[in-house]
């Protein structure tokens, strides 16, 4: 009798490992919770960084801090505190703070402090394309084995976060020519084609990512290259042997696996009308990036 396939909501599942918050205490400012924080962070801020109170509705920044600038400042201010202490590592690039995925930008804080405020992070991951005689593939990026983060394990065509004052599309651009060496108008030509969201507990705290997403075709004859340290080769898959990589194995980076999920099911690799299609899309349209009433931003 043949083996039962392995479950692909199994990514799913992984990068969204947490349940409830009710564990972590709020992270407040202008008014709105932004965040969500450890109570032992909490405690380590308020009382001992300007501007950090710890209150009824959890950690607050104060109310003379009424502006993106001055919050900004006082952020800096606790993250340099907290790295001295171990709480984090601060990795020098801003990301914009939001209470939601689409509001208003309310401060900035640096990319190594994100997870321990529990504050919402954007992404970009490009799919690269190549359709053939033989069917669609998909360029894979081998990980640096020297990253932090998921060393030498397969990873989207272009991915990374969105700085502070950057659109998706902005960063893209940046990324690809980073990442890949694709020139801009090449990139340019990239399709927005959804996104997903997961909330992920890790050692470093509270991951509450949205992931925009894109497609860009791409020629037979286009190769690309690695042109910074992120990854150490591309290879061009067929689309099937990929999703059959991501159905048998742990080969690929935790996140992209959602990724490639969502690709697959609009490719049509996986029958969306199915019970595990239905599943799976689900599964994607959960978080803190999930469209209002059941519904689809693209």
């Amino acid at each position: 009798m043949a083996a039962m396939p392995l479950s692909l909501l199994r990514h799913i599942a992984a990068c969204n490992n947490t349940p409830s918050l009710d564990h972590l205490l709020p992270f407040r400012l202008g008014g709105a919770e932004a965040g969500r924080v450890a109570p032992g962070l909490a405690e380590a801020l308020a009382g001992r960084v300007e501007g950090f109170r710890l209150g009824r509705e959890g950690l607050e920044m104060a109310e003379a801090l009424d502006s993106p600038e001055s919050r900004s400042a006082a952020l800096a201010e606790a993250g340099r505190a907290l790295a001295a202490e171990g709480w984090l590592r601060v990795r020098g690039e801003m990301f914009d703070i939001r209470a939601a995925a689409e509001g208003p930008v309310l401060g900035r804080l640096d990319r190594g402090a994100i997870p321990a405020f529990g504050v919402i992070g954007h992404g970009v991951h490009l799919n690269g394309l190549v359709r053939r005689r033989d069917g669609l593939h998909v360029w894979v990026g081998v990980r640096s084995r020297s990253k932090a983060v998921a060393p030498g394990q397969l990873d989207n065509l272009v991915g990374g976060g969105v700085s502070a004052g950057l659109t998706p599309e902005a960063t893209l651009l940046k990324e690809a020519e980073e990442e890949a060496s694709i020139p801009p108008a090449l990139a340019a030509r990239a399709r927005r084609v959804g996104r997903v969201s997961y909330v992920l507990t890790l050692p470093e705290g509270l991951r509450r990512d949205v992931l925009h997403l894109f497609d860009l075709e791409l020629p037979e004859d286009f190769t690309p290259a690695p042109h910074d340290d992120e990854v150490e080769r591309f290879e061009l898959w067929p689309a099937r042997r990929l999703l059959e990589c991501v159905r048998e194995t742990e080969a690929v980076k935790f996140n992209v696996n959602l990724v490639l999920i969502d690709l697959f099911l609009r490719e049509g690799l996986i029958p969306p009308d199915s019970a595990e299609g239905r599943a799976l899309r689900a599964g994607l349209d959960q978080g803190v990036g999930a469209p209002p009433d059941g519904g689809r931003y693209f």
